[in-house]
């Protein structure tokens, strides 16, 4: 649906996208990562026809944004951090001068407007004027407008901004539904936003492609090792945390044990195993054959933020410490 290849974009000397390229399957929700200045705001101003590349290809849903940008336009809904709203402008009054802005043809509108309306949970305040809507519900109005053409791509640059707790739940949510229907790039500095809503993660760095991949597939090729979250339960002070400890660091292909809780008659480590190796099916042989019951055992990844705090680092890394040269 989105093909990337080797798209890079200059500014005068200053290169803001470096020769990236990815793809985006059809019906997929990708997380766009990085920090501030990496470069996503440009790539997502490129996929939407703003700017052109200074090289490189960008398709979207088969149209290529230079040579055909209105059919690209067409096929994509862009939400960008601010929304595009009138604040003079009754929500309904505004849904329909988009629609109609977007083609929308005359016997189509009524039925796109109730139907956007109902799904971004704004119907309820759809005769009221959008400067009195709270935050919340502006973004579910800017949400609204960019699905009224029910396009094939949308484009989510940070779209639960300055939002409360029980809004993010509400966006979250929506966004969720909408994948199947639309293929959808959410660009977000909430890093759990990516990991509930996203089955795919994309992380660019000083303009560079740091990483593309599922969160669980980065954090096995980060850690490189095997981490485990392993309960055992203590009546009455047996077995000891000591004793549990030393047992577990027996087992082979055992690196480190560490005690996380110690409360409440369980007993709580986290095991981490050598390069490669892999020790659930020991560990938990090991607990029974102790007689202690085990409660739980499950292994335990890398966080996203542990992630692309990492990926960013050694990319910030390579661009300040280039090969040959020591620090």
């Amino acid at each position: 649906m989105i093909k990337v290849e080797g798209l890079t974009k200059r500014y005068a000397r200053t290169v803001a996208v470096d020769d990236i390229s990815f793809e985006v399957e059809k019906g997929q929700i990708v997380g766009f990562l990085g920090p501030n200045g990496a470069g996503k705001t440009t790539t997502m101003r490129v996929l939407t026809c703003f700017l052109p590349p200074t090289t490189g290809k960008v398709t979207v849903a088969g149209f290529d944004v230079q040579e055909n940008p209105m059919e690209v336009k067409k096929r994509i809904g862009y939400l960008p951090e601010s929304p595009p709203l009138y604040p003079e402008m009754e929500v309904i009054e505004y849904l329909r001068f988009v629609g109609k802005l977007k083609g929308i043809p005359s016997t189509e509108l009524r039925s796109r407007v109730d139907e956007v309306t109902e799904r971004c949970a704004v119907a309820d305040v759809r005769t009221r004027l959008i400067s009195k809507l709270s935050k919340g519900y502006r973004q579910r109005v800017g949400l609204a407008q960019a699905i009224i053409h029910n396009p094939d791509v949308l484009i989510l640059d940070e779209p639960t901004s300055g939002l409360d707790p029980k809004q993010i739940i509400e966006t979250r949510e929506l966004i969720r539904s909408l994948a199947g229907d639309h293929t959808i790039i959410l660009s977000t500095h909430i890093l759990s936003e990516v990991e509930h809503s996203c089955e795919r993660v994309i992380i660019i760095s000083q303009g560079k492609l740091a990483a593309i991949d599922s969160v669980a597939n980065l954090t096995n090729r980060l850690r490189g090792s095997e981490a485990v979250a392993l309960e055992v339960e203590a009546s009455s002070g047996r077995p000891s945390p000591a004793d549990v400890q030393q047992r577990l660091g027996t087992v082979s292909g055992v690196r480190s044990v560490s005690l996380k809780d110690s409360r409440n008659g369980r007993l709580v480590f986290e095991v981490e195993s050598l390069q490669g190796r892999q020790i659930r099916s020991d560990l938990a042989r090991t607990v029974v054959n102790a007689g202690w019951n085990l409660n739980e055992l499950r292994s335990v990844g890398l966080s996203l933020e542990d992630i692309f705090l990492q990926l960013t680092a050694a990319e910030q890394k390579d661009v300040e410490q280039p090969e040959g040269v020591q620090a």
